[in-house]
């Protein structure tokens, strides 16, 4: 697996993601993952399953340093002592003195965007996190977000999968040396079913899950969440670095894109999108 760099960090190319996972879930198949070859861990504070992923990375026996560990602040965290407390409190559930990435989750939040940046930069130069980012921000609060942090923004975590047209963001992204890391590449459940996707697996010998992960970390700077809780399907997301997609399969992949491809977007929490 290849990592992406981006403004001085190395992110693994493929993350394991626990949304919407219950703890019990975590603690079985997370050390699954691990032991397959996963080193970037994705979580939230939203999650509610922090401290199931911190029991998991304690005693899989893979040693911390050779994880990639990502956790994300939510927007009720108003105030900087309540903003860096619960960062302390992430740190003792996942039972870590760091994390490699904290983000911001989304946009909109009572505290001042420029406050919680300011609360990042803090929390970086105390080492209790070692980069910085952001999440389901458009184009133009990326560039705010930059301008308002000493310190280089490694990524955007964002909404990505073949039926929705991110090009503004990434464009934004490469303009300010920042990386994308995509969540809801299955498109909630639409892309194992799609007839174009699986005919290009056809071809490889993958299924469209496979092609479709593998379509992201193709693409430069580009990082892939892949989720599940079943045994099986661990492996056929891992397994997405055996084969490439031509530059016409790249091309037909981004031509599924359509105006209502959006899945994700709340509107008390989601900016004015791209």
């Amino acid at each position: 697996m290849h990592s992406v760099s981006a403004n001085g960090a190395n992110i693994p190319a493929l993350g394991f993601g626990t949304f919407r996972m219950p703890n019990e879930d975590v603690l079985r198949i997370l050390p699954q993952a691990l032991k397959l070859g996963f080193r970037h861990v994705d979580t939230a504070q939203i999650y509610q399953n922090e401290a199931a992923v911190g029991a998991a990375l304690a005693s899989s026996g893979v040693p911390r340093a050779d994880i990639f560990l990502t956790t994300k602040v939510w927007v009720d965290r108003v105030g900087h002592e309540a903003f860096i407390a619960s960062v302390d409190e992430s740190l003792q559930k996942l039972k870590t003195d760091h994390v490699d990435l904290l983000l911001l989750h989304w946009p909109q939040s009572e505290m001042p965007l420029a406050d919680r940046m300011g609360a990042l930069n803090e929390l970086r130069k105390a080492g209790k996190v070692k980069n910085i980012g952001v999440s389901n921000f458009s184009a133009a609060l990326m560039a705010e977000a930059v301008k308002l942090s000493d310190a280089p923004i490694a990524t955007n975590q964002i909404e990505y999968h073949p039926y929705l047209d991110q090009r503004k963001v990434l464009a934004e992204a490469t303009r300010t040396g920042m990386s994308v890391t995509a969540y809801y590449l299955m498109a909630d459940g639409k892309v194992p079913q799609d007839p174009a996707l699986k005919d290009i697996g056809a071809r490889h010998g993958k299924t469209a899950a496979q092609v479709v992960l593998r379509w992201a970390v193709q693409q430069k700077d580009v990082i892939a969440l892949s989720k599940t809780a079943t045994e099986s399907r661990l492996r056929e997301n891992f397994e997405i670095f055996d084969f490439a997609l031509g530059e016409g399969e790249m091309a037909e992949i981004h031509k599924l894109a359509r105006p209502d491809g959006r899945i994700v977007n709340p509107g008390h929490l989601a900016p004015e999108w791209d």
